[in-house]
């Protein structure tokens, strides 16, 4: 049988290879294709880590998607995927009884009291991964085509255009902000981010949670780490903010408990980052409307979903299939 998806994202794309190792045959059609850089498409731009969230739901979603890149950054680190130690801190919270991923991921560990950043209540230590999306968008379409997926580019105006294109019978939708438009959800709203690539031989990835967003998140292949954050709901500016550069790399220094001091935006500033999360008030979709399986609305929890995400497409494209009249050919 026949998928079409809506949407070449990690979401779209690993719905893809869960879809194809059912044995469907499947075609995505997306705006952006892996290798592109288009602001309004947040995937190339995530930082990415793979951080589990303890307020959002999903869990199992979650967990799926840490066992899916823990196999991969053992098995190929040409994916652009990495084994990495973090760190987490939390000024929102005194204890880790929310923290459900204590019992997934390895090496985990409370931090002592004396040794919390300033401000924190909170800290944890584990293993996690990180992934540079510009390898790993890449290199998971190449995946991909080897199994016989096809890629169209094509900008679309609805879903019924979708299935007119793949000559699908049913549909996936995980075009991202798309949404707004091709399901007509106003409840999808961009999140702008602002981030910076910078030089650093900074190993680890660090995290504030709470009160502000804060990170380093190092990148595979850059000899840098990505460094941040902002989040800004419904902000509409697309050229860098140059005022919060310095915000963000004090906050970084900070958080690294000054191992970050050397960084200097003259000389080690490799690109700012300014792009827009798909997020969506109330939460993702992700369900069944007739023939068409909804998978949007993730913001900043894209790569950390996606696996789990993917399988859960894959369950719900089977109870449309089971819905399909049979040829009595």
């Amino acid at each position: 049988m026949e998928v079409g998806i809506i949407g070449s994202g990690v979401i779209g794309l690993l719905s893809a290879l869960t879809l194809v190792d059912a044995g469907y045959k499947v075609t995505i059609v997306a705006r952006d294709l892996p290798g592109d850089e288009n602001q309004d498409w947040a995937s190339p731009w995530a930082g990415a880590g793979i951080l589990p969230s303890p307020d959002v739901g999903g869990e199992s979603l979650q967990t799926e998607s840490f066992k899916y890149f823990w196999a991969l950054a053992h098995r190929d680190p040409t994916s652009g995927v990495q084994v990495i130690k973090t760190t987490e801190y939390y000024d929102d919270r005194d204890d880790d009884s929310t923290i459900w991923y204590k019992h997934i991921v390895p090496r985990y560990r409370k931090i002592p009291p004396s040794k919390l950043l300033d401000g924190a209540q909170l800290g944890i230590e584990y293993t996690s991964m990180s992934i540079n999306p510009t390898a790993f968008l890449p290199w998971i379409k190449k995946e991909l085509e080897a199994k016989g997926v096809v890629f169209i580019r094509k900008t679309l105006t609805s879903i019924d255009e979708a299935k007119g294109i793949t000559r699908a019978q049913i549909i996936v939708h995980a075009s991202g902000l798309g949404a707004f438009q091709l399901a007509n959800d106003k409840a999808v709203e961009a999140v702008r981010g602002q981030t910076m690539l910078v030089d650093t031989d900074f190993d680890e990835l660090q995290m504030n949670q709470g009160s502000h967003f804060t990170y380093v998140i190092p990148r595979m292949f850059t000899q840098g780490a990505i460094i941040g954050g902002v989040s800004q709901p419904g902000a509409q500016g697309r050229e860098v903010d140059v005022r919060l550069r310095s915000d963000i790399l004090n906050r970084v220094r900070k958080l690294t408990k000054g191992k970050l001091d050397q960084v200097s935006l003259e000389k080690d500033l490799q690109r700012d980052i300014v792009a827009f999360r798909p997020g969506r008030k109330g939460g993702y979709r992700l369900e069944v409307e007739g023939n068409t399986v909804h998978a949007y609305g993730f913001g900043g929890l894209g790569y950390t979903l996606s696996y789990g995400v993917a399988g859960k497409v894959r369950e719900l494209v089977d109870s449309v299939a089971k819905r399909q009249p049979r040829s009595r050919l």
